[in-house]
This record gives C-alpha cells, structure tokens and sequence, in this order.
C-alpha cells in the first residue's frame, strides 16, 4: 500500500516538474522569436547619421555617471579612463570610494591627479557620512567621493546627492563602457518623454584585449566558467530582457549599467540599502510607484549600448554570485508581494510577477527535487524509463534548443563575436551546460533561498583578477 501511494505521489511531481521544464522552456522559446523580430527591426532603426545628429544636438540631456567601488584596486583606473573617452556631448563621472580597504581611492587620485575640494550639495537621499570630495586637476569632468562604508546602493545614492543632470548612469567600477554607449542609451529618452529607465546589455570582459580602458579585441574567455556565462548572459539579454521590454514588463536593469531620470530615482527613495538586490528593487519600485500614481511610464531595454564587466572565474566566486543575485530576488519580491497576482499593475502584476515567483523565486527548488526525486525514482523502478526519457527531452534537449537560439541572436544582430571559432565553441557550452553547469548553478540558487529564509543579506566578496589579466 505504501508503495502504492509513493509511487502516486511521485508520478504527480513528476507531471509537475515535466510542466515546470515544459513551461519555462517554452516561454524562453517565445522570447527568443520575439526578440529576433525586435533586433532585426532595432538594427534599422538608427543610422550612423543620426546618432551624430543626437550628439550635436542641444536638446540631448546631460548625464551623470555614478560609480560606487569597494575594492576595486584591479580596476578602477581603467573603468574610470574608459569613462573619458566616452563619445557624449555633455557629461560627468562620479565615483565613490565606499570604504574600501584596499588602495581604491589612492589607484584613482594618483592616475586622475584629484585634489580634495569643498563641495556642498543637496542631500536628496540620507547616507553614510562622506569623509571627503575629490576633484581632477587635469580639466576632466570628474568627481570622486570617499565615504563611510555603507554598502553599494548607499555609495549609489551618495553619488546621486551631488549629481547635476538630469538622467544618471549607474556602472560598476570593474565594468568598461564602450564609446557610443551613452548615446544609445539616451535615445528612449529623446523618443519618449515617458521613459524613466533605461537598461543595456552586459557582456563579458573576460578574454577580451582592453587597452586604455577600451575593448580593443573581442575573443571568449579561456576560463570553462566563463564561458557557460557568456551563453546565459546572452539568453538573459538577448532574448528575455528584450521580449519583456516590449510590454513594459522589465523588472530588472543591471546595476552594472543603466540610465535613470534621477528625480525618478529620488521620489521612491533612491537605492534602497537593506538588500542585496538593489538594482531590481528600484526598477520594480519604480513600476509601482509610477502605477500606483496612475502615471503613464517606459522602463526600456537597448540591446546595443554595450558595458564589459569581469565574471567570476571560480567555483567559489561564481557560487557567491548566485547565491546572492537568489536572495536579492526573493528579497525583491517579498518587498513588493502587494503587486503579485494584482490587476492594479497590469501584465506586470498578473504575468511577470507570477513567472518571477515559481520560475525565480521557487524555481530552484522545484528543479533540485525534480533531479534527485526522478533519479531515485528510475534507480528503484518507481517511475518507467518512458517518462524519464520524456522528462530529460523536455528539460535538457529543450534547453539546449533555447541555448543555441541565444547564440543565434548574437550572430543576426551584432556578430560582437566575429570569429566563427568563437560562435561554435559558444554553441558547444550551449549544448554541456545543460549536462552539470545548470545544475551545479541550481544548487547554488538553493543555497540562496535557504540563506535568504535564515535572513542573510550579507553582499559576499568576489576577487578581481583585472582587465589585464582577464
């Protein structure tokens, strides 16, 4: 009789983890044909002539780059200089020193020749104590802050208090933007007074040749890790963030780069500090706080302005970084569960915080029991070898089908990629990461739930290796 109802307990999970993979699967199958109509429109839309026509006109707004750094030594002189040589008519740098305990300040005092001034401004939003301002004495627009440590949304929100234009910027210190990317970014704000954020595309810094804080050569990371994260932050870019972009539903904008009106910013508050989630804790704030004004509103994805950043390239490191971007998201949305199944916020409400609850929040859970339940299963004769078979199909070899369309994407629309050794070694791990990595990378956002039910919010430390030795 036991056996009986175990046997009955377990074909009913496996029906569910066989609808879980089937669903998830196809929705990033939806994604990726609706992103490929978006990109081969997106690449027609703007002419070379008229992004100079954007550059040269007196309407296109001022922007504030904000750059909070902890730790930064590795990097931080060649993120700021790639700042310099951005290709934007009118625009400042900020940087802010959050306590490191490392020789970040000194990196950028030394190779800026920044002088302490008197500076007074505004305190929009409330942080930490600022200890003292820093100025270039080379005519370069740039502003460094060096404060008391309060963690990277508080450095954010120092640097958005003395910010002077209109929209902010907000990089990481370890990331490079490249030249025009500022002005594809802006363009949703001059089309569109309504567009309140902004969000582009993150690539992988590893393996790339950067020169004077510019990617002068493209190439894949020799790291294997790396490599499995260049197909996921393709999938994740290329093909969910721009389908979702489409119905306003973007719940996320990197914190490694993304362009803000800053007095949207600090009507809901600035960055909030008590998550490790930062960067999808404003935009989704920002959905609410402009639906429950019943203001009209665009949150955008531009999959073109381009921000190279450093992976991590080891099991600790990238273990970290998973655990941390799982509780930053259930953070994110039990702060914001008011929204969840409510016809208040539209198809965000009723659609994209349903899928972020079970196949985000939950997800990892449902997947991990699925693979050790199913493997038990077919190893005492519980489950038959045909439903075992049908489940591998649905959730590997669809997966690996949804993996090798993000690599797709990337050769129709920008090839940033270009050698052809470059996009079969990207099919490959498109292919194996379904057979381990995505796995390994599940238990690492279990860990996250189950630190995020004990109440942990610490941010983690990830080691940088720098630019040069990426």
């Amino acid at each position: 009789m036991l056996r009986t109802y175990l046997i009955a307990a377990l074909e009913v999970f496996d029906l569910i983890l066989l609808a879980y993979f089937l669903t998830i699967n196809t929705i990033y199958l939806v994604f990726s044909v609706v992103a490929y109509l978006k990109l081969r429109h997106h690449r027609r839309r703007w002419t070379s002539r008229e992004l100079g026509a954007v550059m040269r006109s007196p309407a296109t707004p001022g922007i504030s780059i904000l750059m909070p750094a902890f730790n930064e030594a590795a990097n931080v002189a060649d993120s700021v200089r790639s700042m310099m040589f951005l290709n934007y008519p009118q625009y400042e740098v900020i940087l802010v020193n959050d306590g490191s305990t490392d020789d970040t300040l000194a990196q950028v005092v030394e190779a800026f020749e920044l002088v302490r001034a008197p500076v007074s401004h505004k305190e929009a939003v409330k942080t930490r104590p600022v200890r003292g301002v820093y100025r270039s004495l080379t005519g370069q627009d740039l502003t460094a802050i060096d404060k008391e440590n309060g963690g990277k949304a508080d450095a954010i929100n120092a640097a958005l208090n003395v910010a002077r234009y209109s929209l902010v910027c907000v990089i990481d210190a370890d990331s490079v933007l490249e030249e025009h990317s500022l002005t594809r970014a802006v363009l949703p704000f001059i089309e569109n007074p309504l567009t309140v954020a902004v969000g582009g595309i993150v690539r992988l810094a590893n393996g790339c040749r950067i020169d004077q804080g510019r990617v002068v050569d493209v190439g894949l990371p020799t790291s294997h890790l790396a490599r499995f994260q260049v197909v996921e932050y393709l999938r994740a870019f290329l093909a969910g963030r721009v389908a979702l972009s489409l119905v306003n539903g973007l719940m996320i904008i990197s914190g490694a780069f993304g362009v803000f009106k800053r007095e949207a910013v600090i009507a809901v508050g600035g960055f909030r500090q008590d998550t490790v989630g930062e960067d999808m804790e404003l935009v989704t704030a920002l959905h609410r706080y402009y639906r429950d004004a019943r203001k009209k509103y665009r949150i955008v994805f531009q999959p073109d302005p381009v921000c190279w950043t450093e992976a991590p390239e080891t099991f600790r490191g990238l273990a970290r970084q998973r655990d941390r971007w799982q509780r930053g998201t259930l953070q994110v949305l039990s702060y914001h569960r008011k929204m969840f199944l409510n016809p208040r916020y539209g198809l965000l409400g009723m659609l994209v915080m349903p899928y972020y609850v079970i196949f985000e929040g939950i997800g990892p859970i449902i997947e991990l029991a699925g693979y050790l339940l199913t493997i038990l299963a077919v190893s005492f004769g519980l489950i038959d070898w045909k439903f075992a078979e049908l489940l591998f199909m649905v959730a590997v070899l669809y997966g690996t089908m949804i993996s090798l369309a993000s690599v797709i994407l990337e050769e129709v629309s920008f090839r940033r990629y270009p050698r052809l050794s470059d996009l079969l070694w990207l099919s490959f791990y498109g292919v194996i990461e379904n057979f381990g990595y995505r796995q390994l990378s599940t238990l690492w956002r279990v860990r996250g739930v189950f630190r995020f039910l004990g109440g942990n919010q610490s941010w983690g430390k990830m080691t940088r290796k720098g630019f040069g030795n990426a």
